[in-house]
């Protein structure tokens, strides 16, 4: 209903469902930074480049070329063939000594350390020391015991001389010396109490009153001049430091700037645009010394597949191949069939020899020791092979027809 009402939004909607996609923008390759400098020295720097580059690259590509050959034909078989000749000289013996002699005589000498020595030290151990051990232990505990006791009885009477005899002594000792302690204690308070008085009146009040009237104004005088001094320096210094900014400023900076400003950098731009400008060169005419390379030598590939090649597979192909066809059949095979022959007559007469002279080493022990003993026939009710089972037998014996 609304595409009748509105013709003209639905054939307009119909025409937008059918436009092509837009195509992704095209990406522009970025322009090469110059002037009319980097254009000047462009070419002729390329060309120069490119005539210099070419044999390197040639030369280079060869010496590639060459060492993938010679790692592959010689360094790598010859790597692989001195692995092996290491291994087997170096590896196989060490670990076949290792394996078949060391291994064997460790395990032997372990058994025999193990029946020689561990086990008679462990019987020894225990069926001999212990029980000395144990006896003597209870030897000593019973020592112990009887000295213990004696001990003991000793110990109680020197208690009783303690407590009875010299404690007392002791306790009116000590009441004497108490009584010595106090009363030199009094002396020395005393003592102490007029030291204090005189060096109180002699040293301190003195001492006090020189730090007050004499030390503290002459300090105080001392310290301003020191600080008018330091003034004076510090103004002295900054007018020297100031006459030395500025004659070094004038003398060194300025022109040092103006070096820089108006010869370095435009020196120095110049000679970055011709370094990139040299690199540039070196890597296109890299790239294209590369494409010269790999077409001469795709060129000298084919030069050398028609001169040699071609000739040596048409040769192999065309005459060694029909010539060997040819000594094949004519030479190879007939002596193969020859030999082949000769190879079977040869085994069957050493076939028939070795029969012959089993024939007459049993004629020759029948002779002396006569006909063997054949076995009597027993009649069993067993069957005496296996034998296929069919519907009408069995091979139970029982059943056995």
């Amino acid at each position: 209903m609304d595409l009748e009402k509105h013709p003209r939004e639905s054939s307009r909607t119909r025409v937008d469902l059918h436009k092509r996609p837009a195509e992704p923008p095209v990406r522009q390759e970025p322009e090469a930074p110059g002037g009319c400098l980097a254009v000047a020295i462009r070419i002729p720097v390329r060309i120069i480049v490119l005539v210099l580059v070419v044999p390197v690259r040639m030369l280079w590509d060869a010496l590639v070329v060459a060492g993938r050959f010679l790692n592959d034909a010689l360094l790598r078989p010859l790597g692989r063939a001195l692995l092996w000749l290491a291994r087997a000289v170096f590896v196989w013996p060490f670990v076949g000594l290792w394996r078949y002699v060391v291994v064997p005589v460790g395990k032997a000498l372990g058994w025999l350390g193990n029946v020689l020595v561990v086990v008679p030290v462990v019987w020894l151990y225990r069926h001999v020391l212990t029980p000395v051990g144990h006896a003597i232990a209870w030897t000593v505990r019973g020592i112990g015991s009887v000295i213990g006791w004696t001990a003991g009885g000793v110990g109680a009477g020197l208690g009783w001389v303690y407590a009875h005899l010299l404690t007392p002594v002791g306790q009116a000792v000590m009441w004497v010396l108490r009584g010595l302690g106090a009363g030199l204690a009094a002396l020395g308070i005393g003592v102490w109490t007029a030291l204090a008085w005189l060096a109180k009146y002699l040293v301190v009040v003195p001492a006090v009153w020189l730090y007050t009237w004499v030390l503290a104004p002459v300090g105080r005088a001392i310290g301003w001049c020191g600080k008018g001094l330091v003034w004076l320096v510090s103004m002295i210094g900054t007018g020297i430091g100031a006459a030395l900014y500025w004659i070094a400023r004038i003398l060194l900076v300025l022109p040092a700037l103006a070096l820089w400003r108006w010869i370095l950098t435009p020196v120095g731009r110049a000679l970055a645009v011709i370094g990139r400008e040299v690199w540039d060169a070196l890597g296109h005419a890299w790239r294209v010394a590369g494409h010269i390379s790999l077409a001469v030598g795709r060129f000298l590939g084919t030069l050398f597949r028609w001169i040699v090649v071609e000739p040596v597979r048409w040769v192999y192909r065309s005459v060694l191949t029909p010539v060997g066809h040819v000594v094949r059949d004519v030479v190879l095979r007939p002596a193969a069939e020859a030999a082949r022959s000769v190879g079977l007559a040869t085994r069957q007469a050493l076939a028939a020899a070795r029969e012959s002279v089993r024939q007459a080493r049993a004629d020759f022990r029948r002779m002396l020791l006569g006909d063997p003993r054949q076995p009597r026939p027993v009649d069993r009710r067993e069957p005496s092979g296996r034998e296929a089972r069919t519907l009408g037998g069995s091979t139970t014996a029982l059943t056995k027809d």
